[in-house]
């Protein structure tokens, strides 16, 4: 019953940031958009309707996801490090698409769970979520990075109440850990939440669209509109 309450709702809130990506960057058929971190392709093709007739490639680390879009869509793919620089020139694409990938971007993942000092992991994330965001802000003219935000009723990767996003980093992995036994989201203690304010100062060009849900913010939205868009 979770799940599928967490379906509609998912569906509902991709319809609205569907609405906002093309009535705001109106993407064409000429410009070349990247799906950056875009997992196996589903988002970036349900948000551009008749996508086999736009220019998109998919980059993401993990080599299955490429594997899968190649054959699923048929999109270019680039596999990309998991940090460092990305492998493209300045301006190449029209459009940057980076869906809930910025919060992710903080230390190796094989340091995750035993990292427990929480002002080391959060110092880290940011240096890491800085340089991720100055590569979107070089490779695409424009951009358009959601994020969920970091102050909502439901912490939306482990859909337990939000005041888990402040918890002290020990306790929130023990909270991780002792849910993970039972509940039907499974969550690892990898993400960074960010505020309005941090996004700001990531995306300084951008404007910061706040998505609402039940009257909160739900998600935060970093768009700039290149000068071909």
């Amino acid at each position: 019953m979770l799940r599928r309450i967490q379906k509609l709702y998912s569906a509902n809130a991709y319809n609205k940031r569907r609405a906002i990506f093309m009535n705001i960057l109106k993407p064409t058929s000429q410009d070349k958009i990247m799906d950056l971190g875009g997992g196996n392709g589903s988002l970036i093709t349900n948000i551009i309707q008749g996508s086999q007739s736009y220019n998109i490639t998919s980059a993401d680390i993990l080599q299955e996801n490429l594997d899968h879009i190649k054959l699923a869509y048929k999109y270019s793919t680039v596999l990309i490090p998991e940090s460092d620089r990305l492998p493209f020139k300045d301006g190449e694409y029209d459009i940057v698409f980076c869906n809930s990938v910025i919060e992710h971007v903080t230390v190796p993942k094989e340091f995750i769970w035993n990292m427990k000092s929480g002002k080391e992991f959060k110092e880290q994330s940011l240096k890491r979520q800085k340089e991720f965001a100055d590569e979107i802000r070089r490779v695409g003219k424009g951009y358009f990075v959601q994020t969920p935000n970091k102050y909502f009723l439901i912490e939306s990767h482990s859909w337990l109440p939000g005041i888990v996003a402040i918890l002290p980093r020990p306790i929130l992995i023990r909270v991780l850990r002792f849910f993970n036994l039972f509940w039907p989201k499974k969550a690892r203690p990898d993400w960074n939440l960010l505020s309005y304010r941090q996004m700001q100062n990531l995306f300084p060009d951008a404007i910061i669209y706040r998505e609402k849900s039940l009257g909160f913010t739900k998600s935060l939205i970093a768009i700039k509109k290149g000068s071909l868009s």
